[in-house]
C-alpha cells in the first residue's frame, strides 16, 4: 500500500509505512549508485543537529512550542535508532548531501506530525518550513559527518588502547625469547653470509 504525496514537482507514491516523504522517494530512484547506506552514527548526528536547531528556533520564537516539542521528540527517537530503516538512500549522492538531509527532515516531520495527532504525509509539521527552517545542506551534512567521525574516533581510540595493552602483555610474555628482527634484520643476515650474489 502507498500514499500520494504532492510537492512542487507533482505527485509521487510513498509506501504507507514510510516515515520519509516525496523527496526521498524520488531520490531513492535517482541516486542508487554504490549500495552503501548511512551509518548509525551519521543518522544519530543528523538527529542531534535537528533537535538542537528546533530548540534554538523555539527559543528565538521562530517555531511554535507544540511543533518544536514534536520535532525534539521525533529527533530524540531518531537519535535512539528508531528510524534507521527509514534511510534508504545511497550514501553517494549529488550536491552537498541534500537527499540525506531532506530524508532526515521528512522522517522527523512525519513522526512529529503523528505526535501531534496527524498521519504520515499530512505534514502538520512541514519538512522544509518547520524541521529544516532555512538550514543549508552545505552546513548540516558536513557537521553531521564531523560529529559522526568524532563518535567513531572514540571507538577507534578505545580499540587502539586495547591493542596497545595486548601488545605490551605479549612483549612481557616473550621478553626472554630470541627473535628475528624483521625484514631488515633478515636482509642483513643474508648479506652477512654472502647470499647477495
Amino acid at each position: 500500500m502507498s500514499r500520494q504525496e504532492k510537492d512542487s514537482l507533482g505527485e509521487v507514491e510513498v509506501p504507507d509505512e514510510a516515515y520519509y516523504g516525496s523527496f526521498t522517494a524520488r531520490a531513492k530512484d535517482n541516486f542508487d549508485l554504490s549500495g552503501a547506506k548511512p551509518s548509525r552514527e551519521l543518522i544519530k548526528s543528523l538527529g542531534e543537529i535537528k533537535v538542537a536547531a528546533a530548540r534554538a528556533n523555539r527559543e528565538l520564537e521562530n517555531l511554535e512550542e507544540a511543533k518544536a516539542e514534536a520535532i525534539v521528540s521525533a529527533g530524540k527517537e531518531m537519535i535512539s535508532g528508531d528510524y534507521d530503516d527509514q534511510f534508504p538512500l545511497d550514501l553517494i549522492q549529488a550536491g552537498a548531501g541534500t537527499p540525506l538531509h531532506m530524508n532526515a527532515n521528512e522522517v522527523i516531520a512525519n513522526r512529529a506530525t503523528e505526535l501531534l495527532g496527524g498521519e504520515k504525509g499530512e505534514y502538520l509539521v512541514h519538512p522544509n518550513d518547520d524541521v529544516n527552517m532555512g538550514q543549508s545542506s552545505n552546513n548540516v551534512v558536513p557537521t553531521a559527518l564531523r560529529l559522526a567521525s568524532i563518535s567513531r574516533s572514540k571507538i577507534l581510540m578505545s580499540d587502539l588502547e586495547d591493542l596497545e595493552d595486548a601488545l605490551k602483555e605479549k612483549a612481557s610474555e616473550f621478553e626472554g625469547v630470541v627473535k628475528v628482527g624483521g625484514y631488515v634484520g633478515v636482509s642483513q643476515c643474508v648479506l652477512d653470509v654472502g647470499f647477495d650474489d
